[in-house]
């Protein structure tokens, strides 16, 4: 018996794209768990290299920017589960294509865009799937271990993130009571993704993350993983509107001495 009680817990994870997403990961660790797992994907491309990924899994398409698509996905896991006991959201974009530029130069499109599919959807799939979820279910977004590190590289997906922290707290007050529905956040530290990999310059703050851990070496995407699972398990009963951080020690090592001593040497 799983420690985590997940065996036969119906859980949906939006975000799967390829075996290094953080929606994989999860959706990995809680089948290996004994959950009932059900994925989201972006797009018809994203769904036919599925089977491979995950087969048998059932599955529904399901593009953030449509919000026919989002209640027609919907649709789809009523009629595959009935109801739930957990959502995990494992999605964020930004569009980089124009390169860097100085936050002050944002365009309104591409901030409204990042703060629609990366924050606005969490709380809309909160509104869509409500009904669904049983009594002590849980939903969890992933979220960045500080929205506080102004990174060059990360732009104006930090703003966008910071939204979506604040959202945890104000959809786990307006779920807890009516629906008794948990949500919290797993604020990860730096990760070799495919979407961190479309970042402009991100190549370098992850090689420097390795360092600024506490253990020297870098974030793993099944440790955000394993750290999900938990908060959709009912042994994280007591933890609600949190964001969970998990970034290896990096936070706290700022004055790392190897660091330090690299910097101001002449």
């Amino acid at each position: 018996m799983s420690f985590l009680g997940l065996e036969g817990r119906k859980i949906l994870v939006f975000g799967v794209a390829n075996r290094k997403s953080v929606a994989y990961h999860i959706a990995r660790t809680l089948i290996d768990e004994g959950a009932s797992v059900m994925v989201s994907v972006q797009s018809g491309e994203h769904a036919s290299s599925l089977e491979k990924m995950l087969p048998g899994i059932p599955f529904c398409v399901c593009d953030f920017r449509s919000d026919e698509q989002m209640l027609s996905a919907a649709g789809r896991v009523k009629s595959e589960f009935g109801s739930m006991h957990g959502i995990i959201h494992s999605a964020a974009f930004a569009n980089f294509a124009g390169g860097l530029k100085p936050f002050h130069s944002t365009s309104r499109k591409d901030f409204l865009e990042a703060v629609d599919i990366s924050c606005w959807s969490f709380i809309r799939i909160a509104d869509i799937y409500k009904d669904m979820m049983e009594k002590d279910s849980s939903m969890v977004t992933i979220s960045i271990s500080s929205t506080r590190m102004a990174a060059e590289s990360y732009g104006f997906m930090a703003p966008a993130k910071a939204a979506l922290d604040s959202s945890v707290c104000f959809l786990a007050k307006s779920l807890s009571a009516p629906y008794g529905t948990r949500v919290n956040a797993v604020g990860a530290g730096l990760l070799k993704t495919s979407s961190s990999a479309g970042i402009p310059g991100y190549i370098e703050p992850y090689l420097f993350a390795e360092k600024a851990t506490l253990r020297k070496r870098n974030l793993e995407t099944g440790e955000v993983a394993d750290v999900a699972a938990f908060l959709l398990s009912p042994r994280s009963s007591g933890i609600n509107a949190q964001t969970i951080i998990v970034d290896a020690g990096m936070s706290t090592n700022y004055f790392d001495k190897g660091i330090v001593s690299k910097a101001v040497s002449p």
